[in-house]
């Protein structure tokens, strides 16, 4: 009998890598869909190095003829998807609404908006004649949160509303759909930036009602959670891992101060 497949776009790096090395270890056969082919080869090598069978598959996710022939073509080699993890996007740095880069802004959208919903196609038909599957999309804090991030930031929220949709559309087939939504994640890339001085570390930090923000792994342990019987019960949400991020925004930045001494 073949192990079920996950699918995980952007799984080349970050989250994505993440999120595929975790549920390989909970006995997925794992998919990769990025376009960052030395960086798929690497956890694709990685992956097999633990016994598990995976196959990696150049994918823009923001072109709808190519995730539908990779998902038919996903399901000929390895066989039933069960899981889809949607982690597939880009992150921009902030700016005026007046002034923003309409070309990078659409192309914004055509990855994390339209490749989310792209790749729920794809995947979602095939799981709707078996009558089992659970799809978790990336959303973010920015999902509930106005930043000065014109594009990025009105697409979170819109994946957490295409991820209600669909749990209430999958739900009749016994398909599952939710979201995580993260703050600050320790990755590489942001390590460098505190090192370069491009992003504050006390100031990411003020906000959080942990002293510790989430690690690649926290969220991608999120994800193996919706994905698991144990959430069986759960679809339609947006999975915060913020480290009470949303809950200190407002918080810590009340007027009158905090009610403690520090």
């Amino acid at each position: 009998m073949r192990n079920p497949t996950a699918v995980i776009t952007g799984g080349a790096s970050g989250l994505g890598e993440a999120a595929a090395k975790r549920l390989s270890a909970d006995g997925y056969d794992i998919v990769l869909l990025d376009v960052d082919d030395q960086g798929g080869a690497r956890v694709l090598a990685e992956i097999e190095a633990t016994g598990r069978n995976a196959k990696y598959y150049h994918c823009d996710v923001g072109d709808p003829a190519t995730v539908e022939q990779i998902a038919l073509a996903v399901e000929r080699d390895l066989g039933n998807v069960e899981v889809l993890v949607t982690s597939a996007g880009l992150t921009p740095n902030s700016e005026a609404i007046l002034e923003m880069d309409m070309e990078a802004h659409e192309r914004m959208w055509r990855i994390n908006y339209f490749g989310t919903i792209h790749s729920c196609q794809s995947f979602a038909r095939l799981m709707v004649p078996r009558r089992r599957g659970a799809i978790v999309t990336l959303g973010s804090i920015h999902s509930r949160l106005p930043m000065p991030l014109p594009a990025y930031n009105p697409g979170k929220a819109a994946i957490e509303r295409i991820t209600q949709l669909l749990a209430v559309e999958l739900g009749r087939f016994d398909i599952r759909v939710n979201s995580v939504g993260p703050t600050h994640v320790m990755t590489p890339p942001l390590e460098a930036a505190i090192a370069t001085g491009e992003r504050d570390m006390s100031k990411i930090m003020e906000v959080h009602a942990l002293s510790y923000i989430p690690s690649t792994e926290d969220v991608a342990n999120a994800i193996a959670f919706l994905c698991s019987e144990e959430a069986r019960a759960i679809t339609g949400v947006l999975l915060p891992v913020d480290s009470g991020s949303l809950a200190g925004i407002s918080y810590k930045t009340y007027a009158g101060g905090m009610p403690w001494s520090e």
